[in-house]
C-alpha cells in the first residue's frame, strides 16, 4: 500500500476528514501499517493504552471481558478507530480487539494522535461525537437486553 492509499484511507475516517493531506501524509508516513490474519488480537482488555488504530482495510470484532465470560460488543469495519478511548483517558485497555477478517491497520503512537487533537480542534470535537454515538448504541443494546 503506498503512502497516498493510506491517505485515502485516512481522509475516510471522519475525525481526519477536514485535515490537510499534506499533515495526513505525514500522519501515514509516522504511522505503522500492520497486516492480521482472521483472529489475530490486535490488543487485549486492560493492557496499557498506548496507541489507536485506524482500520484500513477489513473488519474488527470488540470483544469484553468479565471474569470467564467474554462478550462480543460489536463489529467495527474500514474507517473506524480504536484503542482511542483509553489513550484519551489514560486508563489501560476497555476491550480486546480482534480481527473479524484480514486486517489491515495503522497504529497511530499517542504522542502522535495527541499532536493531531492539540492541531486540530475540529478533529477533537469529531472525536468526542464517535466516541457519544458508541456510547448511545452500546446503551442502547444493554437496554435491550435488560428488556
Amino acid at each position: 500500500m503506498t503512502i497516498e492509499s493510506e491517505v485515502q484511507s485516512l481522509r475516510q475516517v471522519s475525525m481526519f476528514r477536514d485535515i490537510d493531506p499534506a499533515k495526513l501524509k505525514l500522519l501515514a508516513f509516522t504511522s505503522d501499517r500492520l497486516s492480521y490474519d482472521k483472529g489475530d488480537v490486535l490488543f487485549h482488555q486492560h493492557e496499557i493504552s498506548d496507541s489507536t488504530y485506524v482500520i484500513v482495510e477489513g473488519k474488527v470484532e470488540v470483544w469484553l471481558s468479565a471474569g470467564q465470560e467474554r462478550i462480543k460488543v460489536t463489529e467495527l469495519g474500514e474507517g473506524a478507530m480504536v484503542g482511542e478511548m483509553g489513550v484519551l483517558i489514560d486508563q489501560p485497555r476497555s476491550a480486546t480487539i480482534v480481527a473479524g477478517s484480514h486486517v489491515v491497520a495503522l497504529k497511530i503512537a499517542r504522542e502522535v494522535f495527541f499532536d493531531l487533537l492539540r492541531q486540530f480542534p475540529q478533529m477533537s470535537l469529531a472525536v468526542m461525537r464517535d466516541l457519544a454515538r458508541r456510547l448511545d448504541a452500546t446503551n442502547a443494546k444493554l437496554l435491550a437486553v435488560t428488556r
